[in-house]
C-alpha cells in the first residue's frame, strides 16, 4: 500500500492507494505552513492510522524542486522551502518517500486513469488560480526528479498588441517577478485583472464566465482576448510536444463552452490539424492530485522489487 499525501497552502488530502485506480480518500486537514515538526507530525499521524503499514509515502506539492539539487520551492508552505525534502522527509518518517510538482501529478493522473489514456504524449493543463502544466510521455513524467517541464504559465511570452481582437496591453507583472507571464494574465485571478483594465468594473471569473455565456458585450470582449491570448502559446507548446490530447483541470475547467473555444482556437493554430478536440476537460474520477501522487509511489515500489 502506498500512502498518498496532496499537499497545498490551505489543506493536506491524504489517501491509500494499492493501485492507480484503487485510490481511497482518508480525509484532509489544514496544512501546518510555517512549523515543519507540525508538518511532519501529520505525516507521522497518518502513518500511525494507516489501515495497514506504507511501502512508501508519495507525495503531491504545490511547488517545485530543484532538479540539481533537490531543494524545494513552496511559495505557499514557508517551512519547506530551501529543504531537501525527499531526503529530510524520508529520514524523519522513516519511510522511502516519493515528490511531485502538483501540476506533473494531475497529468500523470490524466494520462493513466483519465482522458490521457491511450496517448504517448499527455500535456496536464492547469487554468485556476494559476496557469501551470506537466508533461507525460509513454507513461513518464519528464520531470521525474524534479524541475520545471511544462510550466507555460511563466516567462514573458504574453502577446502585448492583438490584431483579432485589436488591442495594445501592458505587461502585466506576475507573482514570480517577470512581467507579461500568461500567469498574470490567463488565470483566474488574470482574467480579472484584464477585464477590470479593459472595463473599468471588477469582476470575479466565474462571473465573466456567465457574462460571457449570456452574451455580454463586455464579457465577450474579454473573453476574446483571454483566448487570444492564451490559444498562440498553446499552439506552439503542442507543436513542441506533439501531444495527442490536452487534459484540462483548475477552476477555469469547469465552464464547458470556455474549454470548447479555446479548443478551437488552439486547433486552427496548431501545425497539426486535429479533427478531433484537442484540449478537453480533465477526466480523473478522484483527486488528481492523490492519484498521481499514488502512480509516483507504485512506479518506485515497482521498481525496487523489480531489482
Amino acid at each position: 500500500m502506498i500512502l498518498c499525501f496532496d499537499i497545498g497552502g490551505t489543506a493536506i488530502k491524504m489517501a491509500e492507494a494499492s493501485s492507480a485506480d484503487q485510490v481511497t480518500p482518508k480525509g484532509r486537514i489544514n496544512t501546518p505552513t510555517d512549523d515543519f515538526d507540525a508538518f511532519v507530525g501529520v505525516m507521522r499521524d497518518q502513518i500511525t492510522a494507516a489501515s495497514t503499514p506504507p511501502a512508501a509515502i508519495a507525495v503531491s506539492l504545490a511547488g517545485v524542486l530543484d532538479p540539481d539539487t533537490g531543494v524545494g520551492t513552496m511559495a505557499n508552505i514557508p517551512c519547506l522551502t530551501g529543504r531537501k525534502l525527499q531526503s529530510e522527509l524520508a529520514a524523519r518518517l522513516g519511510l522511502p518517500v516519493v515528490l511531485g510538482n502538483d501540476a506533473d501529478c494531475f497529468a500523470l493522473a490524466e494520462a493513466t486513469v483519465g482522458v490521457g489514456r491511450g496517448h504517448d504524449v499527455v500535456f496536464g493543463l492547469i487554468l485556476g488560480t494559476g496557469v501551470g502544466g506537466g508533461v507525460v510521455v509513454r507513461g513518464e513524467l519528464i520531470n521525474r526528479d524534479g524541475g520545471f517541464a511544462g510550466e507555460i504559465g511563466h516567462g514573458p511570452i504574453a502577446q502585448r498588441i492583438l490584431t483579432e481582437p485589436s488591442i495594445s496591453l501592458p505587461a502585466f507583472p506576475c507573482g514570480c517577478g517577470l512581467s507579461g507571464c500568461l500567469d498574470a494574465v490567463c488565470s483566474a485571478r488574470g482574467m480579472e485583472r484584464l477585464h477590470t483594465h479593459l472595463h473599468g468594473v471588477p469582476r470575479d471569473s466565474r462571473g465573466i464566465v456567465a457574462d460571457w455565456m449570456a452574451g455580454d458585450k463586455n464579457a465577450t470582449r474579454t473573453i476574446d482576448i483571454w483566448i487570444g491570448l492564451l490559444a498562440g502559446p498553446l499552439a506552439v507548446m503542442e507543436n513542441m510536444l506533439g501531444a495527442g490530447i490536452i487534459a484540462v483541470g483548475g477552476g477555469l475547467s469547469n465552464a464547458p463552452g470556455l474549454i470548447t473555444a479555446l479548443d478551437r482556437a488552439v486547433r486552427a493554430q496548431c501545425l497539426r490539424r486535429f479533427d478531433r478536440p484537442l484540449i478537453v476537460q480533465a477526466g480523473c474520477p478522484v483527486e488528481p492530485g492523490l492519484v498521481g501522487a499514488a502512480i509516483l509511489g507504485l512506479q518506485y515500489v515497482n521498481s525496487i522489487n523489480a531489482e
